[in-house]
């Protein structure tokens, strides 16, 4: 068993991914910050994607690595219900003295809940967004493990909403803790000075985000220019959607960049263009290097892209509302400028990672002080517990 600062929990983070997305960032800002977390970390890892691995190494986080593992349907059944990964993950808990098991992504909710159940372990579960909630495939055993979690933490009220609607017995154990962000790194620059009105687009190149909604806009606001920083499944047809279009000469795709602030500083505003964002880091991002932000105005965007004052808000879901904001956006660089200004405030004032950070330490603090009631002493037995797999 590893040796620690005996009066730190350990907090052993379970992520089973193969993208890189805010669950996986705000992890690391948190493992990078023992004393303001109040908690020691570590990630167990399970992911076929070297990037991911590479960025959460690079940061300096403690990995304890599964390997190169598959991501489908088949290897999630079998990751979830079988014997091999829980019993990993029963000798990481083990080996490294955890204290608290949180958990990050859906792949991990099954497969925590039950290595946490053999070692008697609290679990505390980070609803970074509600996709699994609205996908009936990920509906197996769901409930079930989200009665076993002792905590639930929501990255805004918007989610937090969703998850006390679609699960009324999850109430008691629920509270948000807004998403912050590294205000140090992500320090405030001057927008360029010359050249085309430009816009970022810092996200990943997924059909859910609705980047094809961005490259339709600029199509219809000629003097605009966009850079696009993220890959994914995407990626071709967003690029050939931009040739049809005829824009692809102002549509510039970088790829994924580890470190999005170049991106960001040579931009005058940034866009985001999913329909119902939980939060969306890449924003607040924006908003901390002193950018004014133009969004959809659906999910948890609203808390912090304030109408007016720290952006735009697109109130329908279509093309042309969009093209109208960007419009309006592009129009007048010295009035994004002041947003921008503005959005660095808020920032300033209520989304520093500082803040989350002390949230989760006391979440922290709370599970690992009091011994773990088990949610099986509240609830019937399951029939994932009478299959034997329960623990």
């Amino acid at each position: 068993m590893r040796e620690r600062i005996a009066e730190r929990p350990k907090v052993v983070h379970v992520i089973v991914a193969g993208d890189i997305g805010g669950a996986e960032r705000l992890l690391v800002d948190l493992a990078l910050r023992p004393e303001q977390s109040g908690a020691d970390h570590c990630v167990a890892l399970m992911t076929p994607n070297p990037q991911l691995r590479e960025m959460i190494s690079a940061a300096g986080v403690m990995i304890r690595d599964r390997g190169p593992v598959r991501e489908n349907p088949l290897a999630y059944l079998w990751r979830s219900f079988g014997p091999a990964d829980v019993a990993w993950l029963e000798h990481v808990l083990t080996d490294e003295g955890a204290s608290v098991v949180h958990l990050h992504t859906f792949g991990s909710h099954i497969l925590g809940v039950r290595a946490a159940l053999r070692r008697h372990l609290p679990v505390l579960r980070t609803e970074h967004g509600i996709h699994h909630y609205l996908d009936p495939s990920c509906s197996l055993f769901r409930q079930w493990a989200l009665q076993k979690t002792d905590c639930v933490v929501a990255v805004s009220d918007y989610v937090g909403r969703f998850v006390e609607k679609k699960a009324p017995f999850a109430r008691p154990k629920l509270r948000v803790i807004r998403n912050g962000v590294d205000a140090t790194y992500f320090h405030p620059q001057e927008p360029p000075g010359e050249g085309p009105f430009t816009f970022a687009l810092v996200c990943r190149l997924e059909p859910w985000k609705r980047v094809d909604l961005v490259i339709g806009a600029v199509a219809r606001v000629p003097q605009i220019r966009l850079r696009i920083a993220g890959d994914g499944s995407a990626r071709r047809k967003l690029q050939a959607l931009a040739r049809e279009l005829r824009v692809d000469d102002r549509v510039c795709f970088l790829g994924y960049r580890r470190d999005p602030r170049p991106v960001i500083a040579d931009s005058h505003a940034a866009i985001n263009s999913s329909r119902d964002e939980p939060l969306g880091l890449s924003v607040l991002e924006a908003l901390a290097m002193q950018r004014p932000v133009v969004a959809f105005a659906g999910g948890g965007i609203p808390e912090i892209v304030q109408d007016g004052r720290t952006g735009w808000l697109v109130h329908e879901n279509s093309v042309e509302a969009l093209a109208a904001r960007l419009f309006e956006a592009s129009a007048n660089s010295q009035r994004a400028a002041a947003l921008g200004a503005n959005a660095r405030a808020f920032i300033d004032q209520e989304c520093r990672v500082e803040d989350m950070c002390r949230g989760y330490a006391r979440v922290y603090s709370e599970l690992s002080g009091s011994a773990r009631t088990g949610s099986s002493a509240q609830h019937n037995a399951s029939p994932l517990e009478r299959l034997g797999l329960g623990a």
